[in-house]
């Protein structure tokens, strides 16, 4: 009992030892034209290809519903639940005043993973991947106390052991390597997901129910090409942000 005590205490003294250690600024990598394109063909076939995009959308719709909830939590609003379903559904359910902290809220969803992807392609252009890899780490732990279904609480469980094993058991280059293909695969993530949801306003309206836009249209009035747009402005400016700082790279 006592080994046993003592060998979980040394895993998590390891385990914290990595994650501050995450905190250290390193040079940015030095990443060649071959392989930028690698990383950038790795990050593509998580997003576009049906059998991974099957997988890894349900991480963008995590990345996506977790938007809404630090929205929620920045305005001050109580966030009761969070739920994500097979098929990339979501549920955030919160309270808090009605008005600006329930649009504020309500917008981001559908930017959080461009700007999540942004945030992380920055990071290692900057010699912070490994903070990233960190507080990432620390985030999707978190984000269990939210979780309310089954589903959501296996894609937080796996998300959070692969960033502890990048955390953990990977070098500082390997780190930015990864954390480069994530914020890529995240951005082109988040554009397929807008694409989708402005094809339910035009040819898929049955769903329109589900919509973060119209769901914002009844809210406020305002029209839900208006929040489509929104989302748009959002998500190509995180993705043109995103290759000029992946051209410096490249420069570099």
């Amino acid at each position: 009992m006592t080994n046993a005590a003592g060998e979980l205490g040394n895993t998590a003294a390891h385990w914290w030892a990595a994650v501050l250690s995450g905190f250290t600024r390193t040079d940015a990598p030095s990443v060649s034209a071959f392989l930028l394109l690698a990383i950038v063909a790795a990050a593509v076939l998580l997003s576009i290809p049906r059998v991974t995009w099957r997988w890894f959308g349900l991480y963008v719709t995590f990345v996506h519903e977790l938007g809404h909830a630090f929205a929620a939590l920045m305005t001050g609003r109580y966030i009761h639940g969070l739920k994500i379903g097979l098929d990339h559904s979501g549920q955030l359910v919160s309270s808090g005043r009605r008005g600006f902290s329930a649009t504020w809220s309500g917008f981001w969803g559908y930017p959080a993973p461009a700007v999540v992807g942004l945030a992380l392609v920055w990071s290692v252009s900057a010699g912070w991947a490994g903070a990233a890899a960190s507080v990432g780490a620390l985030v999707l732990l978190l984000a269990l106390i939210f979780l309310r279904n089954f589903t959501g609480i296996c894609v937080a469980l796996v998300s959070a052991a692969m960033a502890q094993c990048l955390v953990m058991f990977t070098d500082a280059q390997t780190v930015s390597y990864v954390v480069l293909a994530l914020g890529i695969a995240l951005g082109v993530g988040s554009v397929r997901d807008f694409f989708k949801v402005a094809a339910v306003h035009t040819r898929r309206r049955s769903r329109l129910a589900s919509s973060d836009a119209y769901i914002l249209a009844q809210s406020t009035g305002a029209p839900s090409f208006i929040w489509l747009s929104g989302f748009a402005v959002v998500i190509a400016g995180s993705a043109a942000l995103s290759t000029w700082l992946l051209w410096g790279l490249l420069a570099t």
